[in-house]
């Protein structure tokens, strides 16, 4: 039997306006000190990979990836320009200046180097200098190198939720994948929410 021609093109309009998808597209940052591993976890986000080989940035380096994210029954593509910005000290006063326009920032620490995770709250304390409204995730990378009970003690030291930009801080590691995926999709959700106000 042939469906009527008026039935078929109700179900068209109804899929349609469920599947409507509208493109947005936000600036992010990934800061920390050196060797944190943000460009291992830009690739690990876009391209699934990962390398032992340690590659220095120098300056910046753009990233692009789109994702789909439902909505009550909207589906939204947010194109991400993901900024990889030099984490050594000689650059830090140019820093400002790649921050500027940025809907959100993932500021990195080395779960492994104390420095790194004391060095937190200064990115953090930039990016919302230079972005006030901008939304901040921090990743305490390398996870996989340290110890479940040791990792316990460090999320709780490192837990910037008390901010108001501060959507969550994640134990990620760029070899094993862990948690990286879920860090870009919550800050991606948190501009779209953002930008819908």
């Amino acid at each position: 039997m042939v469906e009527p021609l008026c039935k078929l093109s109700a179900i068209y309009s109804y899929e349609s306006a469920q599947l409507k998808m509208s493109v947005i597209t936000k600036k992010i940052c990934l800061l920390g000190d050196f060797n944190v591993s943000k460009t291992s976890l830009i690739r690990r986000f876009i391209e699934d990979k990962f390398s032992d080989q340690y590659l220095s940035t120098v300056g910046v380096k753009v990233s692009r990836k789109s994702l789909d994210i439902r909505q009550n029954f909207e589906i939204q593509q947010i194109n991400l320009l993901i900024w990889d910005l030099e984490g050594h000290t000689r650059f830090k006063s140019i820093t400002p200046t790649y921050l500027k326009g940025a809907s959100g920032s993932i500021i990195v620490g080395d779960l492994t180097r104390s420095s790194t995770l004391e060095g937190l709250k200064q990115h953090i304390d930039l990016s919302l200098h230079i972005n006030p409204h901008g939304s901040i995730v921090v990743a305490l990378n390398k996870a996989d190198l340290v110890p479940q009970e040791k990792l316990d003690k460090l999320i709780e030291l490192y837990r910037f939720n008390t901010c108001i930009q501060g959507i969550n801080s994640y134990l990620t590691s760029a070899k094993t994948g862990e948690y990286v995926n879920n860090m870009f999709d919550e800050l991606s959700k948190n501009l779209l929410h953002a930008s819908s106000r």
